[in-house]
């Protein structure tokens, strides 16, 4: 097998099949680390964090990639403002299978002098991950319940345009519901999203709208959501702004409780979940975080890859650079869910997103163990306000891997040896209402 046929496959690790898209083939990449040594060349990286600061995502990505297939980027120089022509290269794609988590890794942009030979193949994948198989068509029960319908639509702005599904439960009767917004990971699509979190089937349980936006191709080329991008990370600008104005349209247009709205995600979609729980907590009255990452966690390329691969957060977190996104310091209810052998976005993560949500309140821990019979054990911490309300859950889930826990294998990256992700999100969300301001401020 070629080594671009290898990268076409998801990787896990020590076979472990949890996050494997339905049935392919894992396999492992060995190519010798000290090529990786040769190519993570000091001023290409500096080059490349130099265009994702100005913009240039594109550009610093393709950089990225031609470095590590040890390629010379044609009609190249440094230092100037128009230093790189690399037209026909494909945008970013921040949702990349790795390796084993080892805790003794050394940063990944740094010349490291030792390290396991699979490594080069874990950095290649996160660079070069440019072809990927479309999802398997899924089936209408898988997704929509009897009764129920999952219609298509799409919303406008000065920011883009973007399609979204939304499913409309069978006892809805023009009664104010509930309505959760689920953002997909990479390479994902709102009917293989809802197929596998099983989010509509236990909508229709609860009778809440569901709605998923999807993130097309030519805004990612793996549509994955530009979490890591300040321009959106920020309220009323790029993904945030279609986001929140998909939320807006379908309350518009249905009768949604306005006190009574949620948004969840995973991976990159957890992500820009979190970012849309900091910028918009008047809309939201509780997010979920699956296998993501916290708001500003990222503030260009490099840094995304760094928080990804050892969950070490960018230099400008909290700083004047990326503070403006938190909004007023209002704490959003949050769920997190976090596998602990995910080797795709580090389990750090999970509890900075914690950590950041907390900074403002004061709460109490208690922890609970558990295992699911036949499936994972699980660590679930609760934080509780002066009421005893739980503000901030966190499950801990042994030896999982960057998959939706108890999700279906009739979609893409689920491990249905739980616990129930979407089962517990939808109780947490449900539990909590926001107070509607008289003006909302878009």
């Amino acid at each position: 097998m070629t080594s671009d046929a290898a990268l076409d496959l998801h990787r896990t690790s020590d076979g472990d099949k949890s996050g494997s898209r339905r049935g392919r083939p894992i396999v492992s990449d060995h190519e010798d680390f000290s090529q990786m040594n040769e190519m993570l060349k000091p001023k290409i990286m500096l080059e490349a964090t130099r265009l994702t600061r100005a913009g240039r995502v594109t550009d610093a990505t393709a950089l990225l990639q031609s470095m590590l297939r040890g390629e010379t980027a044609p009609n190249m120089h440094f230092g100037g403002a128009s230093d790189v022509a690399l037209a026909g290269r494909t945008p970013p794609i921040i949702d990349a299978k790795a390796e084993t988590i080892d805790e003794t890794d050394r940063p990944l942009f740094g010349v490291a002098t030792s390290a396991r030979p699979n490594r080069f193949g874990a950095l290649r994948t996160l660079f070069d991950r440019v072809r990927r198989r479309s999802p398997a068509p899924v089936s209408t029960p898988d997704i929509v319940p009897a009764g129920g319908r999952f219609i298509e639509a799409t919303y406008s702005n000065p920011a883009g345009t973007r399609k979204y599904k939304l499913y409309i439960p069978s006892r809805y009767q023009g009664q104010a519901v509930p309505l959760v917004v689920m953002l997909h990971g990479c390479t994902q699509s709102p009917d293989d999203f809802a197929a596998g979190t099983r989010m509509n089937l236990i909508a229709e349980e609860q009778t809440c709208f569901v709605v998923y936006p999807a993130q097309p191709s030519d805004a990612n080329a793996a549509k994955c959501w530009n979490w890591f991008r300040p321009t959106d990370q920020r309220r009323g600008q790029g993904e945030p702004s279609l986001v929140a104005g998909i939320t807006r349209q379908v309350m518009r247009e249905y009768l949604v409780d306005p006190q009574r709205v949620y948004i969840g995600g995973l991976s990159a979609g957890a992500a820009a979940a979190a970012v849309m729980g900091a910028t918009y907590p008047d809309l939201y009255a509780a997010i979920g975080v699956h296998s993501g990452l916290a708001c500003g966690a990222a503030n260009d390329l490099p840094s995304a890859f760094v928080a990804m691969r050892q969950g070490d957060l960018a230099d400008a977190l909290g700083s004047g650079d990326i503070s403006p996104v938190l909004g007023n310091g209002q704490a959003v209810p949050t769920i997190v869910f976090h596998g602990d052998r995910d080797t795709t976005v580090h389990p750090r993560n999970g509890d900075h997103v914690i950590a950041r949500s907390m900074r403002t309140t004061n709460s109490r821990k208690t922890v609970h163990r558990g295992r699911v019979p036949g499936g994972h054990a699980y660590t679930r911490t609760i934080h509780t306000d002066p009421s005893g309300r739980a503000i901030f859950e966190h499950w801990e889930i042994h030896g999982a891997a960057h998959a939706w826990s108890g999700g279906s294998p009739a979609g893409s990256f689920t491990d249905p040896r739980g616990p129930d992700a979407t089962r517990e999100m939808l109780r947490f969300f449900l539990e909590h209402q926001i107070t509607i301001a008289d003006e909302v401020i878009e």
